[in-house]
């Protein structure tokens, strides 16, 4: 009768499970990943409302409409003037618009007792987010009522626009600081991770060691291992989070409005990047440990 041969699989330099380290690594970007995706969103907000202070420029009495269009087309080619999709944010607002919105929030026509309408024709327009502090707000109204046929410019109380750019850079600040704390946190994480993971293979690295192999042959298999895993970590949690992000646009329209496609890619990006460079550095280091340690410090 034949001896039956069970076959013996051979653990090789570097072949540790790989599934609870990339799941690890994977969990652990997807969080960052999350934080960075809602810093975007936070200042894609605080941008529209930033541009969503508008100055008022009041004309002057009977001017034609050449004129009119005239002073349109200077406002808007200003280069601190917002611009949405390909359209200067600059719009005309005509003295019986004026009256109708006034009398729509008041509730009293005041027409009625005045006889006439003594509002003026204006102009509405945004500014861009990067020129809202208080010195630029006041340099641009100087700049306006330099314009032909502006009787008045007037814009949000500066205290108003001083208080929303504060609260924005607080917030801000804290973000990055609850980012940067979860940068150290994640890290640490996947450091210990794969050093738990490298623990199985303590044995075979001094048995690589006692044959006489080097340091850099011993370390290579696990830092190619290292990397290639912190990659397809960053593809997975990539992944989750564009699943993520397209579920809560379905679920709340308005979300729309706050992407930043650029900004996202290059999040994503950094992802992988994070990955395989907190993976090959925790692994040479884990490695490095292991290669220094005596006989008995191994059990």
């Amino acid at each position: 009768m034949a001896k039956q041969h069970k076959s013996i699989k051979k653990k090789k330099l570097g072949n540790y499970p790989h599934t609870m380290v990339v799941f690890s690594i994977s969990l652990a970007l997807f969080v960052i990943g999350l934080f960075g995706i809602l810093l975007i969103h936070a200042s894609k907000l605080s941008e529209q409302v930033k541009e969503s202070i508008e100055m008022q420029l009041y004309l002057e009495r009977n001017l034609t409409p050449e004129q009119l269009a005239s002073i349109q087309k200077q406002l808007a080619s200003k280069e601190y003037v917002a611009v949405k999709g390909d359209t200067a944010q600059v719009r005309f607002v005509s003295k019986e618009e004026g009256a109708r919105e006034f009398i729509g929030k008041s509730g009293e026509d005041f027409t009625s007792f005045l006889g006439e309408n003594p509002l003026r024709d204006a102009f509405a327009l945004n500014i861009k987010a990067e020129k809202t502090t208080t010195v630029q707000m006041k340099g641009i109204k100087n700049d306006l009522e330099g314009v032909e046929g502006v009787y008045e410019v007037q814009f949000v109380d500066p205290g108003f626009i001083e208080s929303i750019n504060t609260n924005i850079q607080k917030i801000s600040l804290i973000l990055l600081g609850f980012a940067a704390i979860l940068l150290v946190v994640v890290t640490i994480l996947i450091n210990n991770t794969i050093k738990l993971a490298l623990y199985s293979q303590r044995f075979l690295i001094r048995s690589m060691q006692l044959v006489g192999a080097t340091g850099f042959f011993i370390q290579r298999p696990f830092l190619n291992r290292a990397a290639w895993q912190g990659v397809m970590s960053g593809v997975i949690a990539s992944a989750l989070l564009f699943a993520l992000m397209q579920y809560a646009y379905t679920q709340i329209e308005e979300l729309k409005e706050l992407r930043n496609h650029e900004q996202t890619y290059i999040l994503m990006g950094g992802l992988l990047v994070i990955g395989c460079i907190i993976g090959f550095l925790s692994s040479y280091r884990a490695v490095r440990k292991y290669l220094r340690l005596s006989l008995d410090e191994l059990y």
